[in-house]
């Protein structure tokens, strides 16, 4: 898993019958000090996060399609939670 910020929405108006009813997000991969790191990617969301939220996906295709529900579904990206808040204890 990977924190990421939601940084825009993707109207796809023909796509893959197994995405029917999915809401596409753009998210930014983040470090742990909320730095950008990486490029963007597309992600499937099913859990209604919206944009500027924290949250965390899973990048790998089986996973994310597990995560989804959608196990046949050609995804490589999916959100999998909202982030209400992150805690860093120093050592």
């Amino acid at each position: 898993m990977q924190l990421a910020r939601v940084v825009g929405t993707v109207v796809a108006t023909q796509k893959h019958r197994t995405f029917e009813g999915a809401k596409l997000l753009l998210v930014q991969p983040l470090t742990l000090d909320d730095r950008p790191r990486g490029t963007a990617l597309l992600a499937v969301d099913a859990l209604g996060a919206g944009v500027h939220e924290k949250v965390l996906i899973v990048l790998e295709g089986r996973a994310a399609g597990d995560a989804l529900g959608r196990r046949l579904a050609p995804v490589d990206a999916a959100v999998v939670g909202i982030v209400d808040r992150v805690d860093l204890v120093e050592a």
